[in-house]
């Protein structure tokens, strides 16, 4: 039977020392902070991170260099037999698509790059999953096509607390920014797979919370068989703010009876779009093997 390892980035809110405690490996991200590198968890940790955005320092999201992940796959392979990398999706970044390149070219047969569409805590529970069927003796082909198959049956929703940052990064106009700010709408976003999408806009944070849920139950409702079943996983995340979030995992998990929700912060690579005190819930079909 091969040995498969399994590895993700740090854009899976696994942190390296959660990592070696999981048997996960863990690309940290790079980051370019006023001309200036960092890897999350690394060199930068989450509070400098959100001290230096505060500052409005230039702040902009890079991938792993090439060497540094055939260096990562090369001592791995010393271990292992296989390996399966599961980057954040090809959606929100080009790592995937470099990874999935160097992979073909240089590893034909020995690393496996899934672009499952995933980023935050569903990325870490394909991490997850891909680990568990590793332990089961799934072939790495196996893996890779379960992963495949089941790469759309997951929804994220944010609710963000500011328009700065989505502004900063051009993601929207000065002109909507300003608007919202102006009638302080708390937007609620979506990621279905391939990319941040806007979802809907609340006045309040009560009613941004409310129409989460409401979008989560509906996607249990329609795609993933009914609460009864149970055949999902919740979690959530947050950025910058724990003791909101902490609330929000109350709430949550008030809403969902039987389903305890997992909580991580968002990884950086996405923060840094959307600023601190946002919020966010995650619902993941189950993967069966």
């Amino acid at each position: 039977m091969s040995k498969i390892a399994i590895i993700t980035d740090s854009n899976s809110g696994i942190t390296q020392k959660q990592g070696q405690e999981l048997g996960i490996f863990v690309v940290p991200m790079p980051f370019m902070i006023n001309d200036e590198d960092y890897f999350e968890d690394i060199n930068l940790t989450q509070q400098e991170f959100y001290e230096k955005l505060a500052q409005d320092a230039n702040v902009s999201t890079s991938q792993p260099t090439p060497d540094s992940l055939m260096t990562l796959w090369d001592n791995t392979l010393k271990e292992y037999d296989q390996i399966i990398y599961i980057p954040m999706s090809s959606g929100l970044s080009g790592a995937c698509q470099s990874a999935f390149m160097i992979a073909r070219e240089e590893y034909e047969g020995k690393v496996f790059v899934v672009d499952n569409q995933r980023i935050s805590v569903t990325q870490r529970q394909s991490a997850l999953d891909a680990k568990a069927m590793a332990d089961a003796g799934l072939s790495a082909e196996d893996i890779v096509s379960k992963l495949m198959d089941t790469k759309f049956e997951s929804s994220i929703y944010i609710m963000l607390d500011t328009l700065h940052y989505l502004k900063k990064g051009g993601r929207i106009t000065p002109a909507a920014a300003a608007l919202g700010t102006l009638l302080r709408l708390k937007p609620v976003l979506q990621i279905q797979g391939e990319k941040l999408d806007a979802f809907a806009k609340a006045r309040t944070t009560a009613q941004g919370k409310s129409i989460m849920i409401n979008a989560i139950k509906a996607d249990i409702e329609n795609r993933f068989g009914g609460m009864e079943a149970g055949d999902f996983w919740i979690a959530g995340a947050y950025t910058n703010n724990l003791d909101a979030a902490t609330e929000w995992k109350k709430e949550v998990e008030a809403a969902f009876p039987g389903h305890e929700m997992h909580l991580d912060p968002l990884s950086l690579s996405v923060a840094c779009h959307i600023g601190p005190g946002a919020l966010a819930v995650t619902v993941t079909r189950k993967v069966h093997f």
